[in-house]
């Protein structure tokens, strides 16, 4: 009986990436995730006869457990919009297309799209902007689009994985009750290595490569000049955040004073923009009240002159947060009706069977995040489960919440892009316009990412455990 909910989830989750497509998350897996609630309670009524109220009392714990998470991807969704108009994600992007070389476009194309990913915290967003533009920049350049899709998928999922401002890195480190920059911390060991095998597999690729042609980047560096005032001084928001996250400073303090900071330097350094974004004709403090407001929670759209540009200065502030704080508050209903019903135990003992040591539990992690990538076709829904999934385990057998955290990112989110039907694969096909199996033999990153987490864990490599519990 068990199985009847994920069952119904599956088939829901299926038709709505084939209906809704791109807009899946939207509306559509929320409405799914409720009807498997429900399908969940039932089952749980009719053969446990449990009572309403337990249930009611179990999916309020769950949803009141991911508040913290909520508040994060509010302050998320003003740092995106704060540090874009102010012009620092703009200047990293300035200073970081300078760098691009037909020997080195391969591996210059990942660490770009690192560097925004890490920055803005949307694998989606980058690949969508600044990936698109590198589409055509490697297509003057005579590469493969295998090779070109692979580099910028690669260089987007690591920055997103990392960045303290990425929903997915929020989310997981959330429900597995780790700190945000504890989580982030702790990824390193396996996110650094395989992010420079990648690397050095697009570098030797890019020598080794008979490429011609000369990429022109010019308008777009131009685009980004008469729009922004562009700066190095304004790096030095970047890194006093990099000093609060250093110092483990709490992770809403770190992003509050980072959007405080961006503000000021908004207000300083680009008026003109903030001045446009209010709508108003006359200058003045209640006018550059109203931009900046407006920068904070809403969405906002500032003309370049360049079509990709305008997509990637697009900020959507807090009100861009409230789909994904949709899903949560959906799929932390459908865990607290799995957890009261005891259907999540029954599917967990299942899974732990094969589950002994260290090695075979992140391998049981890893595996269970896998598969739900591709039967519910979603990242959010992956770390989710999964994370809710095997929480007590981990606790129980003395590991901490962080190997968890870090087992779930290195597979549910990375791997997502690979799955053609997923949301994410689905989005980054149509977006570069390459094949989900054209380019998947090339995102070395998210192929590594994995298998890495598994012989990281089977090394026993700053992994620590209390026996006693």
């Amino acid at each position: 009986m068990w199985i009847i909910p994920f069952l119904v989830l599956i088939i829901l989750i299926s038709c709505c990436v084939a209906v809704f497509g791109n807009a899946t998350l939207d509306g559509a897996s929320q409405v799914s995730l409720l009807v498997a609630s429900a399908a969940s309670v039932v089952v749980g009524h009719f053969s446990k006869h449990l009572k309403w109220q337990d249930l009611e009392k179990e999916i309020t714990d769950k949803i009141s457990s991911c508040t913290p998470a909520i508040i994060i991807l509010l302050l998320i969704g003003a740092i995106g919009g704060t540090w874009m108009v102010s012009g620092i994600v703009p200047t990293m992007i300035y200073y970081g297309m300078q760098i691009i070389r037909p020997e080195v476009f391969l591996v210059s194309s990942s660490l770009l799209c690192a560097l925004v990913s890490l920055m803005i915290g949307s694998s989606w967003t980058t690949v969508a902007t600044i990936g698109l533009a590198l589409m055509g920049i490697g297509k003057a350049h005579g590469f493969d689009d295998g090779w070109i899709a692979g580099s910028i998928i690669t260089g987007a999922y690591f920055g997103d994985k990392l960045s303290p401002l990425s929903d997915t890195t929020v989310l997981a480190s959330s429900v597995s009750g780790t700190p945000l920059f504890t989580h982030i911390r702790y990824m390193l060991y396996t996110t650094l290595p395989t992010f420079c095998i990648s690397i050095t597999i697009f570098l030797i690729a890019g020598f080794s490569m008979n490429v011609s042609g000369q990429g022109n980047v010019a308008e777009f560096m131009e685009g980004l000049q008469h729009t922004f005032v562009i700066s190095p001084w304004l790096l030095l928001v970047p890194v006093l955040t990099g000093v609060m996250i250093a110092r483990r400073w709490p992770s809403m303090v770190v992003l509050f004073l980072a959007i405080f900071l961006a503000v000021i330097v908004a207000l300083l350094v680009q008026p003109q923009l903030i001045h446009m974004i209010s709508g108003e004709q006359e200058q003045g403090l209640l006018t550059h009240y109203k931009g900046m407001m407006q920068v904070c929670y809403g969405s906002t759209d500032i003309p370049t002159g360049n079509p990709v540009l305008n997509e990637l200065v697009h900020t959507r502030g807090m009100s861009g947060m409230m789909p994904t704080i949709w899903l949560i508050i959906c799929a932390q209903t459908f865990g607290g009706a799995l957890t009261a019903t005891g259907q999540l135990k029954d599917l967990m003992r299942v899974v732990l069977r094969f589950a002994r040591g260290t090695a075979s539990l992140v391998a049981s992690t890893v595996g269970t995040s896998l598969f739900c990538n591709i039967a519910m076709a979603d990242q959010y829904l992956s770390i989710m489960l999964a994370s809710s999934m095997f929480k007590d385990t981990y606790r129980e057998r003395g590991y901490e919440s962080r190997l968890l955290s870090r087992s779930c990112e290195d597979s549910a989110t990375v791997t997502s892009v690979l799955v053609p039907w997923n949301t994410c694969g689905l989005t980054q096909s149509t977006v570069l316009g390459v094949a989900t199996l054209t380019y998947l033999p090339y995102c070395f990153f998210n192929l590594l990412s994995p298998v890495t987490s598994i012989v990281v864990a089977a090394i026993g490599w700053k992994i620590t455990r209390n026996e006693g519990k």
